[in-house]
């Protein structure tokens, strides 16, 4: 519609029916939604409305002796994604989950290491406290020893008793050191006579006066022998 006057009212009285026209018809300024998958100031990673993060269902199951929940951590760090079109919180996220990874990879190396030494402690505990048990009852033993060479455990209910009890110290690893025309040892024999003997090129045992003992590789006792030495 042709108008007359100035061009500037005319122009205000315009943009202002506009404006009355949208406020009459109910419009409203458009809505901005961040559906960004990557929180641009922490880089963490956000779940979608309507979603719910699923727990691991094997979360509450005990770890075997091979694993641990420091494996199940890595897991889940590995399985951590970052959109590749935020570049800037895929690069704090990488970071993020870089030193996270790092920092459980030194802590699983510690924890192997300490329960590897744990374990060997314990086993050498363990094996002190046979050690200690077994050279304990080595006088015992001297006295059977003594009794069946007098001829007083040729039979009856202490000859029995005396073998039981042999036999289950060996079942913990004592064996006895009292053999004869063996070459001497000086770590497992304990020489108190020598004597020149006939046809002899290296000294040997030729009697045992006391019997020596030992379990697995440890000496716990050397044999007292006499020993025969070349002429």
């Amino acid at each position: 519609m042709p108008h007359h006057g100035n061009e500037e009212e005319h122009n205000s009285s315009a943009n202002q029916e506009q404006q009355e026209r949208q406020q009459g018809e109910g419009h409203q300024e458009p809505v901005i939604r961040d559906n960004r998958k990557v929180d641009p100031v922490t880089g963490r990673a956000r779940h979608p409305e309507g979603e719910h993060h699923a727990e691991p269902q094997d979360a509450a199951a005990p770890a075997d002796s091979d694993g641990d929940a420091l494996a199940q951590a890595e897991e889940i760090l590995n399985g951590i994604e970052v959109p590749a079109e935020e570049s800037v919180a895929q690069g704090a996220g990488h970071a993020e989950a870089a030193e996270l990874k790092n920092d459980l990879l030194r802590l699983q190396a510690e924890y192997v290491n300490y329960r590897k030494r744990v374990e060997r402690d314990r086993a050498v505990a363990g094996e002190m406290a046979v050690i200690g048990v077994l050279n304990s009852l080595l006088p015992v033993l001297d006295d059977v020893d003594a009794a069946r060479q007098h001829g007083d455990l040729t039979d009856g209910p202490f000859a029995a008793i005396a073998t039981k009890l042999e036999n289950a110290l060996k079942t913990y690893g004592l064996v006895r050191i009292d053999e004869t025309g063996v070459e001497f040892d000086p770590t497992v024999h304990e020489a108190l006579i020598q004597q020149p003997g006939e046809d002899i090129e290296v000294d040997t045992v030729s009697q045992v006066l006391r019997s020596g003992y030992r379990s697995g590789d440890r000496v716990l006792r050397a044999a007292q022998v006499i020993v025969a030495v070349p002429a």
